[in-house]
């Protein structure tokens, strides 16, 4: 468990490790020292092979506002390097990450959304990127991703208008992949992390690095890229034992290896 004074909360439940941010004062915005609490918490994330997934949520039943405004006019970064904004929006984890989000998901608090692997809002939710109304563009991968996630046109008047869209129209868009009734993002999320559980934490990864991989790359590049993750996996103990658990009818017994 986190310290008290981190404004980023982990907690171990199952083998999932929720990650909350913890600034509900000021709307879980992130500033530095969210940035340096949500990288260490994704780090303890990838690092411990007991941890099949991470769900990112936010105290007092916001999401995030994003970039702290204030702390940035006093210099402070929102960004680390190598990884993005907040730690997040660059960051390539091998581990699935699920956003779940209640109530304001605005700016970089979208984008942080928009980085994680799966998305679980609830139905009250509001999704936005406000960016065009202060001049600037969603640069933390809300210009970037948001195209690829649902219909251009949708994504360009969202981009372009900085209008948000309530949980409801999220999961009309395509865009959370489940919706909730208010408060349950969280629990909703937690039951789908230990879904993605039940699964070979090997074969997790592989499903993420070629999507990685396979995102704007011509189809024989992406078919090669994958014929190497097959054949790695296919000389792993996992694939042995999903095998052999499939014909003795029995739950697979994962070891990673």
């Amino acid at each position: 468990m986190s310290t008290p004074t981190t404004p980023v909360r982990t907690e171990r439940i199952g083998s999932t490790l929720l990650i909350t941010l913890d600034r509900p004062e000021a709307r879980n915005a992130v500033n530095a020292a969210v940035a340096t609490g949500l990288t260490a918490a994704l780090d303890e994330l990838e690092a411990d092979p007991e941890l099949r997934a991470g769900v990112l949520t936010g105290e007092g039943g916001t999401f995030s506002a994003g970039m702290d405004l204030k702390a940035a006019l006093r210099g402070e970064s929102p960004e680390v390097e190598g990884r993005g904004f907040g730690g997040l929006t660059e960051a390539e984890l091998a581990k699935p990450l699920i956003a779940a989000v209640e109530g304001y998901a605005m700016g970089g608090g979208f984008e942080l959304a928009l980085a994680c692997d799966l998305i679980v809002a609830a139905e009250d939710a509001r999704f936005g990127l406000p960016e065009v109304k202060r001049g600037l563009i969603a640069a933390g991968g809300g210009v970037i991703r948001l195209p690829k996630r649902i219909p251009h046109h949708l994504a360009m008047e969202l981009l372009l208008t900085g209008e948000p869209v309530d949980g409801r129209r999220a999961g009309d868009l395509g865009l959370a992949g489940r919706v909730t009734a208010t408060g349950q993002a969280v629990a909703e999320a937690l039951h789908l992390a230990e879904r993605l559980a039940e699964n070979a934490p090997l074969a997790l990864a592989a499903v993420k690095r070629v999507v990685r991989a396979a995102d704007g790359a011509p189809d024989a590049d992406a078919f090669a890229f994958q014929r190497g993750e097959m054949k790695t996996l296919m000389a792993s103990a996992d694939v042995r034992e999903g095998m052999t658990a499939f014909a003795e009818r029995r739950p697979a017994r994962w070891t990673g290896r």
